[in-house]
């Protein structure tokens, strides 16, 4: 195996999801496993979430701030440094929900910040927003605006 990334071909979008914790990695594998269009990628600890980000081609990350071996901030810092994932939508999923936190994970680069608990389906919809796509199998419909002709 070379440590070169893999290409991503047109079928499904690489998400690497970045949470030490079991049930919640659960429910979110289970949210992203709705839309067909993305693939996740698990890893339990900062450092296999390393090795996925050298080896895999990624379309969006979803990292827990505080897991073992690296945490997310670090992972974060990394992911951004790499010329091919420098625009990489980031989304920081944690327990630490207090301002200052808050703001140092956007100072940092992410792209947006979820405090747990969270609902698996916002985030699911936070990160195809963040891809440009529309939740799969729905689709966009106008809504008429009521006539407002002046006599």
């Amino acid at each position: 195996m070379t440590d070169q990334p893999t290409e991503q071909g047109p079928g499904p979008l690489n998400i690497l999801v970045a949470e030490d914790d079991r049930v919640t990695a659960q429910l979110l594998a289970d949210a992203f496993a709705r839309d067909p269009g993305l693939t996740v990628l698990y890893a339990a600890d900062g450092g296999t979430a390393l090795t996925i980000i050298q080896r895999e081609t990624l379309a969006a990350a979803v990292l827990d701030i505080r897991m073992p071996v690296v945490d997310g901030l670090y992972l974060l810092l990394t992911i951004r440094e790499d010329p091919r994932y420098s625009t990489l939508p980031v989304v920081l999923v944690t327990s630490l929900g207090s301002e200052a936190d808050v703001i140092r994970g956007f100072e940092l680069g992410a792209d947006d910040y979820v405090v747990k608990p969270f609902h698996p389906a916002e985030l699911v919809a936070r990160v195809q927003r963040l891809l440009g796509r529309r939740p799969s199998g729905r689709r966009s419909r106008g809504i008429p605006l009521p006539d407002t002709e002046s006599p």
